[in-house]
């Protein structure tokens, strides 16, 4: 028979803390077991692999909607909407990268403007962040 945990336990195992669980669980995200008659529940080691599923999806940027949909897939056998879950996240990354680039020019020319800025009033990344004045 296979090793059973208590919560606390599992939470150990697969390295989140006791209230990942409880949210997992209450998102739908990680079945919570039966609890027997006068004891407490009893988790599997199928129960850390979801963990550790969940939160790499996480780690790669999957919203725990997406990662619900994921799982959902789990038996392997409808690759195509994966690689169409995969292939939306992958787009949203490029988007946000693009969008991170031009931030890093924007000030990156700031910071240049405030080192030859010598004497003048005004800080140029200062009056380029006034609300009206947005430099994006």
């Amino acid at each position: 028979m296979a090793t059973q945990s208590t919560i606390g336990e599992l939470a150990k195992q697969a390295g989140v803390n006791v209230e990942t669980i409880r949210f997992y669980q209450r998102r739908g995200l990680l079945e919570e077991p039966k609890k027997p008659l006068g004891g407490i529940r009893r988790y599997a080691q199928a129960h850390v692999r979801r963990i550790r599923f969940v939160r790499g999806a996480q780690e790669l940027g999957f919203s725990l909607d997406e990662v619900g949909e994921l799982l959902a897939l789990e038996d392997g056998r409808n690759c195509r909407e994966a690689e169409r879950i995969g292939s939306r996240k992958l787009a949203t990354v490029r988007e946000r990268l693009a969008q991170l680039r031009r931030v890093e020019k924007v000030l990156a020319a700031l910071l240049e403007q405030c080192q030859c800025n010598s004497g003048k009033v005004n800080c140029p990344l200062i009056d380029a962040l006034e609300f009206d004045k947005s430099p994006l």
